[in-house]
């Protein structure tokens, strides 16, 4: 960080990280960096790049993450006596403090449901609050999602700028006696808490006024960010009714008051077709054309469609979730998109998970589209094949308060088609291959006739001479790996950072 921020007794600002979800720590953290995964979504990956952003420019930054044992691969049983104490060992100069609680250390997941997630958040928070705060001694608290809505006021509490990111909009409640019965002196900080109706004591509201909190995160928050601009001006506006009224004016109160901003995601670094190990063959801007090709070929082969390089592909990368992800417009549009009897017809690749699954299955079944549309449960290495071999992203998201995946696929030469909310309005513009700019294909009215237009602008660009379409795709995949990078994300993030640090009265907003 910049040495405008070095006020503290001549040191660099300490930094704490606390997320429920990371995707991998920088060596040199700790004793277990290289073994610390546990993903959900998107809050992993832009965890793990602002901490390894942060990391590697010698920011004083520390990592507080729920001990998930069985996902870190750790079998406390079979370690011998000295690996035992090396693992139980409190390293002086470890950056990486886990949450110990037996909550965490036999799950497969990060999320389960609604007690179970509850249950794991507040041991959480206690172990954050009660231990590790007080051991690292944080000048910036960085708080994520519903999770740490504890932790906020708490800092408020005890006047640690705090940091609140809002990944997404979900949250959970419970009352203070709950709260306390976990383990968290709440009596401390319960007047910066968000409850369900306006308390009139400590007394009467304890077991009867449950806390809201992811509100009470933004509400005891200095500062807040989401995770697109967009996103935030259509949480502020009162575009989305799936955003509990009390999320939207305590957001919007924050953004008035200048405490509150949207900052861009970005994919990890490890998203790059050059050299990404899934990929029968990786391939830069320039020799882009052939190398997708022989993926495109490797993928149709391996999931049973007709093996055809001028076939247009379209991959299905995000969760299947007929609440957020528009899988259903798919679902109505998929038998007119791919069952002309044209040799060249598009096909459908599906690499994801969730609700809508058995429904998509049913459909490709019932029409007889299986040699044109696969479907797979999510898996990491076939998903990235999938970028390497599509020439399209579908991504029709209700709403999307970032979207990673058409990030990704830009970066991988294949063009996102999608609605034109939050961050998928902040990362795509329309294709123009007349003025060469843009890098995708927008619909406006979130409908199946909306995704059918933009499938098929997508179509026609397809069908455009192939030195039109490789030079704008080498454009889109040149552009995309300078602009979608954690550089510039932890950018922003670090000067947020200074921002709360140099505020004058921080404590009093």
């Amino acid at each position: 960080m910049r040495d405008s921020v070095k006020s503290f007794s001549g040191r660099q600002p300490r930094i704490l990280v606390a997320t429920p979800e990371i995707t991998y720590l920088p060596h040199g953290m700790g004793n277990m960096a290289d073994r610390l995964r546990a993903k959900a979504g998107g809050m992993a990956d832009v965890s793990a790049a602002l901490v390894a952003a942060l990391f590697d420019m010698g920011a004083d930054v520390h990592v507080a993450l729920p001990h998930y044992r069985r996902m870190f691969h750790v079998d406390v049983a079979n370690l011998i006596s000295e690996e035992l104490r090396l693992y139980k060992s409190k390293l002086p100069e470890s950056r990486i403090h886990l949450a110990e609680d037996r909550v965490f250390y036999y799950r497969d997941t990060v999320y389960s449901g609604q007690d179970a997630d509850l249950k794991v958040a507040l041991a959480f928070q206690r172990e954050i609050i009660n231990n590790i705060v007080p051991t690292v001694k944080p000048d910036i608290i960085h708080c994520n999602d519903w999770m740490t809505g504890l932790i906020t006021a708490m800092g408020r509490r005890l006047g640690i700028p705090c940091l609140l990111t809002v990944h997404n909009i979900h949250t959970c409640h419970a009352t203070l006696a709950a709260i306390e019965d976990r383990g968290i002196d709440a009596a401390e900080f319960w007047r910066f808490l968000y409850f369900s109706r306006m308390p009139s004591s400590y007394e009467e509201t304890r077991e009867s006024n449950p806390v809201d909190l992811l509100t009470s995160g933004i509400f005891a928050a200095h500062f807040i960010n989401t995770v697109s601009p967009s996103f935030l001006r259509e949480i502020i506006e009162g575009r989305h009714n799936m955003v509990p009224p009390q999320v939207r004016h305590e957001i919007a109160q924050k953004f008035h008051a200048g405490c509150a901003l949207g900052i861009l995601n970005a994919p990890d670094s490890s998203y790059d077709p050059q050299s990404d190990r899934a990929l029968i063959e990786r391939y830069s801007a320039a020799s882009r054309h052939a190398a997708k090709a022989r993926n495109k070929a490797a993928l149709q082969k391996r999931l049973g469609l007709t093996v055809n390089e001028h076939a247009p592909l379209f991959l299905w990368p995000s969760r299947l979730d007929p609440v957020q992800k528009g899988c259903q417009l798919l679902g109505d549009v998929l038998p007119a998109v791919v069952s002309a009897a044209d040799r060249n017809s598009p096909q459908v690749v599906v690499v994801a998970s969730g609700a809508y699954r058995q429904r998509l299955v049913e459909i490709v079944s019932s029409a007889g589209l299986g040699k044109k549309v696969a479907i797979r449960d999510f898996d990491e290495s076939l998903q990235r094949l999938g970028y390497a071999a599509a020439d399209f992203v579908l991504m029709p998201s209700s709403f999307e308060p970032c979207g990673l995946p058409q990030m990704i696929g830009c970066i991988y030469g294949a063009l996102p088609v999608a609605h034109d909310t939050g961050g998928l309005h902040d990362t795509i513009e329309p294709m123009s291959v007349e003025r060469h700019t843009g890098n995708g294909f927008l619909f406006n009215v979130f409908d199946a006739n909306g995704l059918l237009w933009a499938m098929n602008e997508a179509l026609r660009f397809h069908s455009l001479p192939p030195d039109v379409r490789a030079r704008e795709i080498s454009r889109v995949m040149k552009d995309s790996a300078r602009r979608f990078t954690h550089s510039a994300t932890a950018r922003q993030y670090i000067e947020l950072y200074e921002k709360m640090l140099l505020r004058p009265l921080l404590r009093a907003f």
